[in-house]
């Protein structure tokens, strides 16, 4: 069971449902396109989309509105 340390990415205020959603959301795109479903290789979209947030090459913006609740 994958169970990633995800305070590096909580540290700035983003809620973990923003979270969730955004890599569901990149996992989705990565399962429909052919080309980075091959270079997932054995991972499983959700992993490697997570993987993706974690090494900093994509990251998340939750708009001031959400912040502030």
């Amino acid at each position: 069971m994958l169970n990633p340390d995800l305070r590096p990415l909580l540290k700035d205020h983003i809620s973990r449902y923003s979270l969730v959603i955004a890599v569901a959301k990149r996992a989705r795109f990565i399962a429909e396109d052919p080309e980075l479903r091959e270079k997932c290789g054995t991972k499983k979209p959700v992993s490697y989309a997570l993987d993706e947030f974690l090494r900093g090459d994509l990251s998340l913006r939750e708009p001031e509105e959400i912040r502030d609740i």
